[in-house]
């Protein structure tokens, strides 16, 4: 057995559990919640148990059975990819290059998200540095930009690109009240279409 070692609201998680669930190899993972924590004097610190797979201290981190540790989300996708025979969700044709470009796009947007998170949550306000805030802001605002302009596809399955937008754009909702939507229809449009045909979608809607 598997262990995937994440957050219940980490959008990266969730990517790589949508992608073990369309690959038919969920049921070979079990799923160890970890939780940012937080010490009296407000410094952050990690759970150490994630620590201890990753030194990063970032989720997720997935643990093989031979003892082998694996991360990032992108890593981890790829490997589970190769577990179910591979070319499902990471093309192998010419496809590929369009799809890591928007994966990587829909990374940097989470992690854009995650940065702005930790701002308003992990420190007082008189800290905060609106510069950074509005950089962070910006790459998303700009990612949000580019898809509305040309929306993803839609394969089936979908590949590790159109999983990681689904994840971006549910992070918002989560996080962000979901302001995107009132000037991205086309973008809104693809999502409902993405929750329809991925089931593994709306099973994996984080709360809280």
């Amino acid at each position: 057995m598997m262990i995937l070692y994440g957050g219940p609201t980490s959008p990266f998680v969730r990517k790589v559990v949508i992608s073990a669930k369309l690959l038919g190899v969920f049921d070979r993972i079990q799923i160890i919640l970890v939780e940012r924590l937080t010490s009296p004097s407000g410094e952050t610190r990690t759970d150490y148990q994630l620590t201890q797979h990753n030194p990063l201290g970032k989720m997720p981190a997935l643990g093989l059975e031979d003892g082998t540790t694996l991360y990032d989300s992108a890593v981890i996708a790829e490997y589970l990819d190769n577990l179910a025979g591979g070319g499902k969700i990471f093309p192998r044709n010419s496809a590929r290059w369009g799809a890591l470009t928007m994966a990587a796009l829909a990374d940097g947007m989470m992690d854009a998200a995650l940065v702005v998170r930790y701002e308003h949550t992990l420190r007082d306000k008189a800290a905060w540095s609106q510069v950074w805030i509005d950089s962070q802001m910006g790459k998303i605002e700009r990612g949000i930009a580019a898809l509305e302009a040309k929306p993803p596809g839609l394969g089936s399955p979908p590949d590790i690109g159109q999983i990681g937008v689904a994840c971006a754009l549910g992070y918002l909702d989560l996080r962000y009240e979901g302001k995107w939507r009132a000037s991205n229809p086309r973008l809104v449009a693809w999502l409902e279409a993405f929750s329809k045909a991925v089931p593994s979608f709306g099973e994996t809607t984080p709360k809280g």
